[in-house]
Order: structure tokens, then C-alpha cells, then sequence
């Protein structure tokens, strides 16, 4: 654990993932986090159960996930008493997050307007939907939907496809960690607004300029990479574990030639260039997949590993959590009298 914002004091207004990671972010690294939630039922997420988990607990593992050491306060912002208990924390608070919808602000009355003349210093965070601007209410759902994620998501042969993880959310998340930082670099009170629409948009990275540079529309290829080839094709080894390849380059196509005992294929001219392996994928695919199932999964990784060449076993979320690797990332915390663990929002590592 860190302490580098032991002395940053974190208002977090929000719900859900994107905005409540936030907060956890800042935490994590030493900040004084207080959640401060409606009263009744509090963050939507505590009731996002999992039929095995109980019913009458006020802790969900979802909103475990992304609230960390954090502390609570029930408030009803249109209560005068409470709005007053708020201001009062405005006052000595460096940072407020907050994901309300259009109007809402007004309503409670926290417009930054309001809250700069408490505290003028104020470095205001806010998440939204389809902007600041817009009153649509927005889950990651309607955002992978609307900003084209879905539709070049799953197999060719299948209809569109969301990912499993809210990862519009987890984007945008990470673009306001990246604003209040600057902000708090620039030592100066700003106002940082990030839409989930905009954070999706802008992670269409390389889809998005295959689009814009050669007016192809992406098809849904499921695990293939449209620009590399093999990548992302699945192949089973002898003892029937599910294997992949991510081969970048001529040279990682040429040693893993060489390591199932095939350079001719190299040779080939289907397959000299990494253009037109991604022409010829399937006829590749099929020819690799004969190679590949003549190896045990110990064998493969470990040659692939000792010569440079991007592999790896398809896992398990749970041979993943219980690797050794995956221990020191995992967090661990009591809420409300219960025990609760989660992935940490910090993957750098200090020196």
C-alpha cells in the first residue's frame, strides 16, 4: 500500500463502477475516502447479488469490488440538515466525484458554483452517460451497444456480443484518474467531465483507423485479430488443453515454424508475410492445428517461452485468482462487519 495522497481528502458521491473506482484508486494510494450514499437502499450495486449470495446482507461482492477503503455516510442531499452536513465536508475535501444525470446537481443543489463558494479550491470530477449535457440514463450495456463495441464483438457467425467485464466503465474510469491528476499537477480547481460515450469512442484505437483510413467496416471475427495473423486462433494440444498464439512478426511466425518442426511452412508462399497469413488465416489455422495437437501444453509453453514466442494457455478465472501470480494484486478488507475482497485499481509498481 502507498501513501502518496495521505494528505488528500476524496469526496465520492458516486455509484456503480466507474466513479466508485475512482475513489478506490485514490484510496489505494493513501488518500481519505468518504462515500457519502442516499439513504434506503444506498449504492444501487449493494442489491447486484449473485443468486448465492444472501439476500439480506448489505454487502454485495460487486460493490465490493470497486470500494476500498473507504468510509460511509448516509445522506439525504434534499434534507437541509444533511445538505448542510455535506457542505461542511465540501469545505476541508479536495476532491468530489460524482455521476449524476442532467438536472440532478441542480436539484440537490451541489452545482460546482455552489460548491466553489465553500471551496473554492474544489477539483470536481464527474462522469456522465452521453455528456454533461444529455439526461439519458447509461449502463455499460447501452454504451458497448451504441459505440459500436458490441457489434464487432463475437463470432462471425453469431449476432452481437457485449463483453463480460463493464469495461466501458473500467475505460472511463481510468480517463477521470488521468484528468483529477492533471488537475491536482496543476494545483489549480477545475472542473474534469468524461463521458462513457467519448471513453468508448476513443478505445476504438486501431478499429477505428482501419475504419477511417480504408472505409472497411470491422466484422465481428471473434478471438482473430483483423490486422495480425495467427492471433487469436484457438488450438488444442495433445493432452487437450486450449492454446493460443499472438505471432507479431515474421520473426515470431519463423520460430514457431521451427519449434513444431515445420520451417517449410514459412517458406510458403500463403504465408511469407504477416498480410498475407491474415489473407490465408484459415488454410494457416488448419495446418497449425495439426502441428499443435502432436504437443503436450507443458511442452509447447515451455519451448515457447524459452524461444520468444507469444503463447499461452486459455485459464480460468479461478486458476487465475489462485496463481501465485495474481496474490499480491488481491485486496483484502472488512465493510460493515463483513469480509470482502477485490482486484487492486493499481497495477504500477514503485521503486
Amino acid at each position: 500500500m502507498h501513501n502518496l495522497f495521505k494528505n488528500l481528502k476524496v469526496l465520492d458521491l458516486s455509484t456503480v463502477l466507474a466513479g466508485p473506482s475512482v475513489a478506490t484508486f485514490f484510496a489505494e494510494l493513501g488518500a481519505e475516502v468518504l462515500k457519502v450514499e442516499p439513504p434506503e437502499m444506498g449504492d444501487v450495486t449493494r442489491s447486484w447479488k449473485l443468486p448465492s449470495e444472501d439476500p439480506d446482507d448489505h454487502i454485495s461482492s460487486y460493490f465490493s469490488s470497486v470500494n476500498f477503503k473507504k468510509k460511509y455516510l448516509t445522506l439525504d442531499l434534499l434534507n437541509e440538515k444533511d445538505h448542510s452536513i455535506l457542505m461542511q465536508h465540501i469545505s476541508n475535501t479536495d476532491i468530489i466525484i460524482t455521476n449524476f444525470k442532467k438536472g440532478d446537481a441542480q436539484k440537490l443543489n451541489i452545482e460546482d458554483e455552489t460548491l466553489r463558494k465553500i471551496n473554492p479550491r474544489l477539483i470536481i470530477g464527474k462522469i456522465s452517460g452521453f455528456g454533461e449535457q444529455n439526461k439519458r440514463i447509461a449502463y455499460d450495456l447501452i454504451l458497448q451497444a451504441e459505440t459500436g463495441f458490441m457489434s464487432i464483438n463475437g463470432e462471425a457467425d453469431q449476432g452481437p456480443l457485449k463483453m463480460p467485464v463493464a469495461l466501458i466503465d473500467v475505460l472511463a474510469a481510468h480517463h477521470l484518474k488521468e484528468g483529477l491528476l492533471l488537475a491536482l499537477l496543476s494545483k489549480e480547481a477545475r472542473t474534469i467531465n468524461v463521458s462513457l460515450y467519448d471513453a468508448a469512442v476513443s478505445s476504438l484505437m486501431n478499429q477505428a483507423s482501419n475504419y477511417l483510413m480504408t472505409n472497411e467496416k470491422p466484422k465481428r471475427q471473434g478471438n482473430l485479430h483483423p490486422n495480425i495473423a495467427p492471433y487469436g486462433e484457438i488450438f488444442l494440444t495433445k493432452n487437450k488443453n486450449n492454446v493460443t498464439f499472438a505471432i507479431g512478426s515474421d520473426k515470431h511466425f519463423r520460430l514457431l515454424c521451427e519449434l513444431l518442426g515445420n520451417p517449410k511452412l514459412m517458406q510458403s508462399e500463403a504465408y511469407k508475410t504477416n498480410q498475407l497469413r491474415v489473407k490465408n488465416r484459415r488454410a494457416l489455422a488448419e495446418e497449425l492445428s495439426t502441428l499443435v495437437s502432436e504437443i503436450s501444453m507443458e511442452t509447447l509453453l515451455s519451448a515457447c517461452l524459452n524461444n520468444g514466442i507469444p503463447c499461452a494457455e486459455i485459464k480460468s478465472i479461478d486458476q487465475v485468482l489462485n496463481s501465485d501470480s495474481s496474490k499480491d494484486l488481491i485486496r483484502e478488507e472488512i465493510i460493515q462487519g463483513k469480509p470482502t475482497s477485490r482486484i487492486t485499481s493499481i497495477a504500477a509498481k514503485w521503486k
